[in-house]
């Protein structure tokens, strides 16, 4: 079976896309800071036939790093990495007069920084594999101004350069940064609490990537809407 390292997996997104991987029969490395979420996802995927390993922790951390990593090898290697997990650098969101540096170096840290050490200790793994695939979840910030997003977009943004970057580098691997557009998630209320517009659930947006992951387009940055057209 498929083996698929997913951060941020307690909630949201990569819970979503947990669950749909499970029930496609991939075994589950699963990644989030809060214990009892991800316990909660855990749960929820017992009913599928697959194997799925739960290690909450920090992803800025070499050492969780690295057990995600180890976690995945007993299981027979990475053919996907997931680098969904996510930080605002300050909730509300605030514009960039006002951002707190120790936040934005947050927000570089979880976003950047540890996607990119993830996908070092992983390389190796996922070279090793037929189909080996990162997946840097994105946003509509990484590539438009929208005020009070400066910071996260910031990070979002050097995210997608370096998934770029490491399309170029790894061409036996598949890199996609992927846009999901607007969801209903904490992590949006916590960006902007006062919007209380509706939004897409996450569940609907994950056909969008098994869409690339069935079809398997070059390296590149793609956005979900555009994905689910004709689905």
């Amino acid at each position: 079976m498929p083996v698929a390292i997913i951060t941020g997996a307690s909630k949201g997104l990569g819970r979503a896309l947990a669950e749909a991987l499970a029930a496609r029969g991939w075994d589950l490395v699963l990644d989030a800071r809060t214990p009892q979420g991800l316990a909660g996802t855990a749960a929820a995927l017992a009913a599928h036939r697959t194997r799925v390993t739960a290690l909450p922790g920090d992803v800025t951390d070499p050492a969780h790093r690295s057990e995600l990593v180890a976690a995945a090898r007993r299981l027979g290697g990475v053919d996907l990495l997931v680098n969904n997990a996510s930080a605002l650098g300050v909730e509300p969101l605030t514009r960039l007069d006002a951002l707190p540096l120790d936040g934005f170096r947050r927000a570089l840290e979880v976003n950047v920084v540890a996607a990119l050490g993830l996908v070092q200790e992983a390389l190796p793994l996922l070279r090793a594999s037929e189909a080996g695939t990162v997946i840097a979840v994105s946003s509509d910030a990484a590539a438009e101004a929208y005020e009070t997003w400066g910071g996260y977009g910031a990070s979002k943004a050097a995210l997608d350069h370096l998934a770029a970057v490491l399309g170029e580098e790894e061409p036996g691997l598949r890199v996609w940064a992927v846009d999901p557009g607007d969801m209903a998630t904490d992590l949006y209320a916590a960006a902007v609490p006062q919007d209380r517009e509706p939004r897409p659930r996450p569940a609907g947006v994950v056909p969008a990537f098994l869409r690339l992951l069935d079809e398997r387009p070059a390296s590149g940055r793609y956005g979900a809407p555009a994905l689910l057209e004709g689905l």
